[in-house]
């Protein structure tokens, strides 16, 4: 379900893509309705550096963008499948293996692509 970015959500996003300048997609003019789809699809150049910017996150905040995963607030949806991989790992180094589970069993439940 498509949600406003909240003050928060835009503050991490900008963390994570400096650059972001506008929040709507180049492509299609949509407004960005999550974090993680931008940063993997239209800033990040590959995996490794989607991997170099979610490790900006601060457990705080990786934690927060977990709980809107769980909530079904902020979608993964249309994240290449390498970016998803990397996500959960970093939840299961970070914060638990139980977790990162968690978030795997809500991808899998039928997460739709939201900008």
């Amino acid at each position: 379900m498509p949600r406003e970015l909240t003050e928060r959500d835009i503050s991490i996003l900008k963390k994570l893509a400096p650059e972001c300048g506008e929040l709507t997609c180049s492509g299609s003019g949509h407004i960005f309705h999550s974090i993680l789809p931008p940063v993997s699809n239209h800033f990040s150049e590959d995996t490794d550096d989607f991997i170099q910017r979610i490790s900006r996150l601060s457990d705080d905040e990786l934690t927060y963008i977990t709980e809107m995963i769980l909530k079904g607030e902020e979608s993964m949806g249309c994240l290449p499948l390498e970016d998803i991989e990397a996500f959960v790992h970093l939840i299961h180094e970070r914060l638990s293996k139980e977790i990162a589970q968690k978030v795997i069993a809500a991808y899998e439940s039928g997460s739709e692509c939201e900008r």
